[in-house]
């Protein structure tokens, strides 16, 4: 797995890549938690999504966002995190001009990046949202949502509460053109302590579910 550094908007950025075999291989960008709290590109879940799109023939990249890691830069309340997060996949889809689609997943604070990035990408095919948090951040922007996804939450969570999850599902839904999944798990807290293998094979079934409709 190749260690990369690319160019962003506050200077350059640390990431990890592994490009897909086939020329058209779809991208799979993976978005970490807040970095104030300690959310790197090696978290566990994100570390686990990203080896969910390789070995599924994805390019996969994740990185660390502006002053994580070797990643330059200092922290931005998600204006200039959103900007590191277009930066990297510009970067990545430059390396692979040929890749059918991208799916973008995120984790916590790497959600509500993913989703505003969804916004940006047109050609975003798919997204999972792990645990966002729309009790915290605004999410008002998915008006409307531009392509269908997964969002999976914790039935235990404290730091984003399920109801409020589920408002934001259920504003989702009710938009034409595209289908929302949803997926609580049972029993698990914010973080899945003890129970990242549940959360990845839920990730996991529903991304190779849509897959199989595109070669349907």
């Amino acid at each position: 797995m190749p260690e990369v550094i690319f160019p962003g908007p506050d200077g350059r950025l640390e990431g990890r890549y592994q490009p897909g075999k086939s020329k058209t291989a779809p991208i799979g960008i993976v978005l970490h938690p807040h970095p104030r709290f300690g959310g790197t590109m090696n978290n566990q879940i994100v570390y686990r999504l990203f080896y969910m799109f390789q070995e599924r023939g994805f390019t996969a990249l994740r990185f660390n966002f502006r002053g994580v890691g070797r990643s330059q830069g200092y922290f931005d309340h998600g204006v200039g995190e959103l900007s590191d997060a277009a930066a990297a996949l510009d970067w990545v889809q430059t390396m692979h001009p040929d890749a059918r689609g991208v799916w973008i997943a995120g984790f916590s604070f790497g959600a509500w990046i993913g989703m505003q990035l969804l916004m940006r990408r047109p050609e975003a095919e798919g997204f999972m949202s792990i645990a966002p948090q729309p009790n915290i951040y605004d999410f008002s922007f998915l008006a409307p949502c531009p392509s269908s996804g997964l969002i999976i939450h914790g039935e235990a969570d404290r730091v984003a509460p399920p109801e409020a999850v589920q408002t934001l599902v259920d504003k989702l839904k009710s938009q034409k053109g595209i289908v929302i999944e949803q997926e609580t798990v049972k029993g698990a807290n914010h973080f899945f302590e003890g129970q990242v293998d549940d959360l990845i094979g839920s990730c996991t079934g529903y991304l190779e579910r849509r897959l199989a409709e595109v070669e349907a």
